[in-house]
This record gives structure tokens, C-alpha cells and sequence, in this order.
């Protein structure tokens, strides 16, 4: 979960263990017991950790983790070109980029397990860094970013495996700036640190999970409108960064705050009033440098036919996407114009005057329901679509399509002239 999460699983089972040696020790020097009834107390001990390990991982799933990635993902909404948006709708299956954000902590297993840290001794030096990451196995959130990459970039891969391979990606970005998750092994990323704040007890990790957050009071929808704050010279210079280099941040903020830290502290508004703005720089910086490795994976991308999803049901239809993404075989639901913004992910139809459009080579930009930057909703004709744009011009249409996210304005991308029909 964004941010290092504890991994209670394996913590548990190596506490199951030592619970279990000791009582057989205990049996064999000094208490006599049947095994009967030792084997049925370390049943009853097993089942009691796993209990208050569910509970645990119940709770940490609706804490600022789930927030933090949610922003994330809607930044790099935000920042998708409109070839890679409808190329991510189109392997979400209509799910957004937020509401898969924290798929990749709900679908943990052990494998997976060690994918969202990466722990390393303190005191290391830039070069230090980056040989001590690349001499470690790949289980480690720096070799899952860089797996899931490759199939992202392999066009054998299946859209099923794009599907996997692209929630994990939006997933483990978010994991890779919190600086908590590039941190040390010995106190499980600050899990046993244990500190104060809002006369409540907590530990390091949880406080940059959750607690600073949550503090602030902010909505999810205020958090990812503020913290999108970056300019275009901040946006470039971020993006060009490598994965390593995201780890090299959060390790270097991550060293700082055990500098700043002592077992038993309590936090107070200076503490917080100190780092919230580095909360916000590091979700702002995950997710536009997810835009920016999602832009050059998939801006190009050929996006095959997919099954759309039923955004009312939640579940995949048996709707067949025709020659072009957007056309059904069956006139999709006709919403009004103005709240196709609504109805993000879903195929639709919709009827609006054309007020503007702009040919930018690759593509016919039109606008419906008023003229760029106000326009209601844009039809980006792609393909032989593209011959339409002369035959629209002032008229009234109707189109239909699934409807994406760009920049915050939704969209529908057609590349087939069925796509749309012209009033008389």
C-alpha cells in the first residue's frame, strides 16, 4: 500500500514459529502437557495472530495509503496524452487509473509481498546506492517497476497481461516516492518506531501512511487538486528521471527522518508543518512521472478490441467493441452533453452542437457545447474519421464511445465515420 507496507503475513508466520518452538521447549523441560493439547493451543494461538493480522490489514486499507494513491493516479490522469488515456481506459476495461490504484494491495500473495520496498542499510553515497539496488534480486519494488515496464513494452504481450501488468504499474510508482518504503529492514520501514500524534499512539510508518495526511483534513478530491501544482520546466525535469533515481529521493528523505526521530517522540505541529509539503511534492512527483512513463509506453500503442465494463454492475459485459473503440453493436445509453463528464469509463452516446475544432495532424480535436477551453466534451477523430471533419463544422452530432479523462475534460477518441451521425 502506498507507502511500505507492513507485510503482516510473513511477520505473523515467523511469529506462529517462535510461539510454537517455544511451547515445545517448554513441554520437553518443564511442563507436561499431551500433545494433544499443545497441538491445540498452537492452533488456537495461530488462529488468534492471523485474526488481529485480517484486522490489521483491513484497517491499513482504508487509511492514507488508499488516499495517497488515489491521488497519484488522478495526477497522472491528468497528464496522459489522449492516445495513452484511451489506451489506458481501453486495458483498464473503462476502470479508472484511481479506482485500480490500490489493486495491487488488495491481490497481495507472497510473491508479490515484497514488490511495494526495497530496505537498505543507512549511510550510503549515490553510487553506493545504486550498486546495492542492482546487486539485490529483482523482489523489490525497483525490479517490479522494471518487470511490469517490459510487459507493458512486449507487443506479444496479452491485454490481460497488460491489464495486470498496468495496475501494478500505477500501483508501485506511488510506493517508490514514499520515502518510508525506501528505508530499513530492521524496524520493518519504521513499523517499530513508535511515536505520538494527535494525543493518539502510532509509529513512523503509519504517521507518513496516514496520520500527517489525515491531519490536514483534506478531501480526496482537494488532495489531488492541490498537490498538482508542478509547472512545465518541473514536469520535464521530473519526468526525465529515471526509476532508480525516484528510490535515491525517498532514500535520501527517508534517511533524514530517522536522523529526526526518537522512539517514544511526540509529534507535534512544527513536525508536521515540516513535511506535509513533502508528502505533497512526493505524490505530486509519483504521479506525474506516471504520466510520463505511461506517455512513452503506450502513446503509440495499438490498442486491440476489448469488452467494455458495465460501470453500474461493476462487472464485464458480453457488448463487443465493432472496427472502431467507441462503436456497439447496440446504441449505447444517450446522455445528456453536459454530464458526459459523469460517466468517465462507460460507453455512451451524446448529442451536441460543434463549436470548434482543430486539426493537429494525427488528429481532428472537435469541441461540442461551447468553444475550447470551455467546451463540454471532445471528439478526437482519428483514423478515417478524420474525413468527417469538414462535414461537422456548426452542425449538431451525436457520438458515441467511451468516454476518457484528459487534462480533466472528458473525451471520446473515433476512428470510425459510423461513430458518428450528423443531424439533417
Amino acid at each position: 500500500m502506498l507507502f511500505h507496507k507492513t507485510y503482516l503475513s510473513g511477520a505473523q508466520a515467523s511469529s506462529i514459529n517462535y510461539d510454537a518452538n517455544l511451547l515445545i521447549n517448554l513441554a520437553k523441560s518443564q511442563i507436561k502437557i499431551s500433545t494433544c493439547h499443545l497441538l491445540s493451543y498452537i492452533c488456537h494461538m495461530r488462529k488468534q495472530v492471523l485474526s488481529v493480522a485480517m484486522i490489521a490489514i483491513s484497517a491499513a486499507l482504508i487509511s492514507w495509503g488508499y488516499k495517497g494513491h488515489r491521488a497519484v493516479a488522478t495526477i497522472a490522469q491528468k497528464h496522459l496524452t489522449s492516445n495513452t488515456a484511451y489506451a489506458v481506459s481501453a486495458y483498464l476495461k473503462g476502470e479508472s487509473m484511481a479506482d485500480v490504484s490500490t489493486w495491487a494491495d488488495e491481490h497481495r500473495n507472497p510473491t508479490t509481498g515484497k514488490w511495494h520496498f526495497l530496505n537498505l542499510p543507512l549511510g550510503l553515497n549515490h553510487q553506493q546506492f545504486v550498486d546495492y539496488v542492482n546487486q539485490q534480486s529483482n523482489d523489490n519494488v525497483y525490479g517490479a517497476i522494471l518487470k511490469e515496464e517490459a510487459i507493458l513494452k512486449d507487443k506479444a504481450s496479452t491485454p490481460d497481461q497488460m491489464n495486470s501488468a498496468l495496475k501494478y504499474l500505477i500501483h508501485l510508482v506511488g510506493d517508490a516516492h514514499q520515502p518510508m518504503h525506501i528505508s530499513r529492514a530492521e524496524d520493518k520501514g519504521g513499523n517499530t518506531i513508535q511515536v505520538r500524534f494527535d494525543n493518539a499512539g502510532t509509529n513512523l510508518h503509519s504517521l507518513w501512511d496516514s496520520k500527517l495526511i489525515d491531519h490536514e483534513g483534506l478531501s480526496e478530491e482537494q488532495i489531488a487538486k492541490q498537490y498538482d501544482w508542478a509547472n512545465e520546466t518541473q514536469i520535464k525535469k521530473w519526468q526525465a528521471a529515471s526509476p532508480m533515481e525516484w528510490l535515491w529521493e525517498s532514500y535520501q528523505i527517508s534517511s533524514e527522518l530517522y536522523a529526526d526521530i526518537k522512539p517514544g517522540q511526540q509529534i507535534d505541529e512544527a513536525y508536521y508543518k515540516q513535511y506535509i509539503q513533502t508528502i505533497h511534492l512526493r505524490i505530486d512527483q509519483a504521479g506525474i512521472r506516471l504520466a510520463g512513463e505511461l506517455n512513452k509506453l503506450l502513446n503509440n500503442a495499438t490498442v486491440p478490441k476489448v469488452a467494455a465494463v458495465n460501470q453500474t454492475s461493476d462487472k464485464t459485459t458480453n457488448q463487443k467493441l465493432v472496427d472502431v473503440p467507441g462503436k456497439l453493436q447496440n446504441m449505447p445509453v444517450l446522455i445528456p452533453l453536459a454530464d458526459v463528464g459523469k460517466h468517465k469509463g462507460e460507453l455512451i452516446a451524446t448529442t451536441g452542437k460543434v463549436y470548434s475544432s482543430k486539426d493537429i495532424g494525427s488528429m481532428v480535436l472537435v469541441n461540442l457545447g461551447a468553444a475550447y477551453p470551455n467546451q463540454l466534451l471532445t471528439i478526437v477523430l482519428k483514423g478515417n474519421a478524420k474525413q468527417l471533419a469538414g462535414q461537422i463544422t456548426d452542425k449538431t452530432i451525436t457520438a458515441q464511445g467511451k468516454v476518457i479523462d484528459f487534462k480533466g475534460k472528458p473525451e471520446i477518441v473515433v476512428t470510425d465515420t459510423k461513430a458518428i451521425v450528423i443531424a439533417k
